[in-house]
């Protein structure tokens, strides 16, 4: 019986220094924003709070609570959840307090029925804006996988430079197109248009992207649709484009109703998708 007791409290102890040693790299792995954070894996949403998130609104006088356009309901993120169908409504972002570099992020999405002015008149809209920096101006420096009604997968260079393969007769992604690159310090916005449309437009759908230091490859429903390669930011202290190859995420809020949900980000290996 003493063998046995001694036996149980050598494991106890075993478990408590192993517990020790996990919370210690997990806690050493946030704090070392300055070479990018991977927690593997990681619900970049807990499903309960905003935690681990800041805000950022486009219309400056604008004072609500983050959670009055980013609602929490059963673990799933509602935006403009009680905004009136055709109303005027801010633009805003959701954005992690921490950075990233090399994972693949995964969420789903769905589509809800409201549309808000300026945006009223047009094609449902969101994204996700990842490799984010400098200030929270709505929409901050980074790249974009765009999320909008038959166009999901488009890639946003925004205040960034990219390289992707284009077809060179329908100007669509074509992992056999010609290589063009696209972002200059005088075109904040450019963009290239995914491969096909894969969306469900009345589910959930699945969005996956793989970023590899400065590349980046989209999946939506678990289709290949687009590729941001060679991503670069402009540094003006040495008047030359480098290497952009981590940054902050951003969930956006872009005059449509829209629900997120299932936010994973794990380690990316870089053998495989």
């Amino acid at each position: 019986m003493k063998v046995v007791l001694f036996v149980f409290v050598l494991g106890l102890l075993g478990c408590t220094e192993s517990n020790k040693n996990s919370v210690a790299v997990s806690t050493d792995q946030k704090t070392k924003e300055s070479e990018g954070t991977v927690i593997n894996p990681e619900y970049l949403f807990n499903g309960k709070n905003l935690d681990g998130w800041h805000f950022s609104a486009r219309d400056s006088s604008f004072t609500a609570a983050p959670e009055s356009i980013f609602a929490i309901e059963n673990g799933v993120i509602h935006v403009y959840p009680d905004q009136e169908n055709g109303s005027e409504q801010t633009f805003a972002g959701l954005i992690t307090d921490s950075i990233y570099r090399d994972y693949v992020l995964t969420l789903e999405y769905k589509w809800g029925k409201k549309k808000f002015k300026p945006r009223d008149e047009f094609v449902r809209d969101a994204g996700v804006l990842y490799h984010v920096f400098g200030s929270d101006v709505i929409w901050p420096s980074g790249v974009e996988c765009q999320i909008q009604e038959g166009d999901t997968g488009d890639i946003w260079a925004i205040g960034t430079q990219v390289t992707s393969t284009v077809s060179p007769v329908i100007r669509n992604y074509d992992v056999n197109g010609d290589t063009l690159t696209r972002g200059t310090i005088q075109r904040r916005f450019d963009r290239f248009h995914r491969s096909y449309d894969w969306e469900n437009p009345s589910g959930w759908n699945i969005l996956k992207i793989v970023v590899r230091g400065n590349n980046a490859y989209y999946y939506l429903n678990g289709k290949a649709v687009n590729a941001a390669l060679n991503i670069m930011f402009y540094d003006e202290s040495i008047g030359s484009w480098n290497p952009l190859s981590k940054g902050r995420i951003l969930l956006q809020a872009e005059g449509a109703e829209i629900f997120y949900r299932n936010l994973k980000l794990k380690a990316n290996d870089k053998t495989g998708n």
